[in-house]
């Protein structure tokens, strides 16, 4: 995502969550192991623990893979996500786009970023890029994602981001498999539906790109280890109605001067959802509308709204969170997750509060 105090609280700490992988004991074990591929190294604290569920199973804290851990490995590959279940984590977070043939893709923007993609010449294709609905998945196959363009802004944000030449740009079907492969039978996928009302010529229609994502979920079996999220609501209003039974996640942003939800009136992201019908209250707007989880940005949350989310019944996962002392801060509010492109700290601030930790799946891409 890029949409762009505190009373203390027991966070769960320690639960016994025996429907996931978490330690019998709560205790994280400190240790390391590494998993090579084409000459790199992940490293993965080696936990015996497990994790939260849905459907019917305990939810713990949830501990997200943003784009499967940009700041680490390269953003939304089989590379990041191969890392983030060697590591251990609740969820993978990820972005999808569909192809002019109908193939989903994983991917932030809605079509090629000139700031990561380069051609077979090595050469980084020229701004704006283009948008995977111009093109086939053999076409999108073709351009190298394992490297940020130096010198670029994104570079200078993850300085520290390993680079891996050679990386393609992976469809959803692929990142389901690594999965199977790694021998994971709880992490969750959770699913950003790239579509911006504001720019419509550059996705499916919202019937479409829903159509086309809940075919592929239930052709994979993989019906309850999603989440589908968005900006757009619209997306989300059709999963409910289509498939009651994935969780929709409402994603917000109100700081700064683009915001997708405004609380005196409705916006065209929010699906015709105002929350002035609903006494200028986010929680009990997306509440109305179905949710399942508020995911705002985690400058917009206050233990007020946190606590009135809570009440009426709403998870809250907040994102993008690297910095430690916010991660900790957060955790002690009480909120239910964190999405971070900083899995490992995540982690660390995750096992200072004593909760447990889900366990690493070693695996490469």
């Amino acid at each position: 995502m890029r949409r762009r105090n505190i009373g203390v609280r027991n966070p769960r700490r320690k639960s016994s969550c025996s429907a996931r992988r978490r330690s019998a004991h709560g205790d994280a074990v400190r240790g390391g192991i590494a998993t090579g591929f084409r000459g790199l190294t992940f490293v993965a604290l080696i936990v015996l623990t497990g994790g939260t569920a849905m459907h019917g199973e305990a939810w713990g804290f949830d501990i997200e893979a943003h784009r499967g851990g940009r700041a680490l490995f390269p953003e939304n590959t089989l590379v990041s996500f191969a890392n983030a279940l060697s590591m251990g984590v609740d969820t993978l977070e990820l972005d999808i786009g569909v192809t002019r043939d109908g193939a989903i893709v994983i991917s932030h923007e809605r079509g090629l970023n000139p700031d990561l993609a380069r051609g077979a010449d090595g050469s980084y294709i020229a701004p704006p890029g283009i948008p995977f609905v111009q093109l086939r998945l053999d076409e999108v196959k073709q351009f190298d994602v394992g490297q940020i363009r130096p010198k670029s802004a994104y570079a200078t944000q993850f300085p520290e981001q390993r680079a891996v030449p050679g990386t393609r740009i992976p469809t959803l079907k692929e990142l389901i498999d690594l999965v199977r492969r790694s021998g994971d039978r709880h992490v969750r996928l959770n699913i950003e539906t790239k579509i911006d009302p504001n720019h419509p010529e550059e996705s499916p229609e919202p019937a479409r790109f829903v159509a086309l994502l809940l075919e592929l979920v239930r052709a994979e079996g993989y019906e309850d280890r999603v989440m589908v999220q968005s900006f757009d609501w619209r997306t989300l209003q059709l999963v409910q109605q289509r498939a009651p039974e994935i969780p929709t996640v409402y994603l917000t942003l109100q700081a700064g001067k683009e915001p997708t939800i405004l609380l005196d009136k409705a916006t065209v992201w929010s699906a015709g959802f105002n929350p002035s019908e609903h006494g200028k209250s986010l929680p009990r707007t997306i509440k109305a509308a179905g949710g399942a989880i508020w995911s705002p940005y985690f400058g917009d949350l206050t233990p007020e709204l946190l606590s009135e989310s809570h009440a009426v019944g709403l998870k809250v996962v907040v994102w993008t969170v690297n910095k430690p002392a916010d991660m900790a801060r957060l955790i002690a509010m009480g909120v239910d997750g964190i999405i971070s492109d900083r899995p490992d700290l995540l982690r660390k601030a995750a096992a200072d509060n004593g909760m447990a930790l889900p366990a690493g799946s070693p695996i490469t891409p």
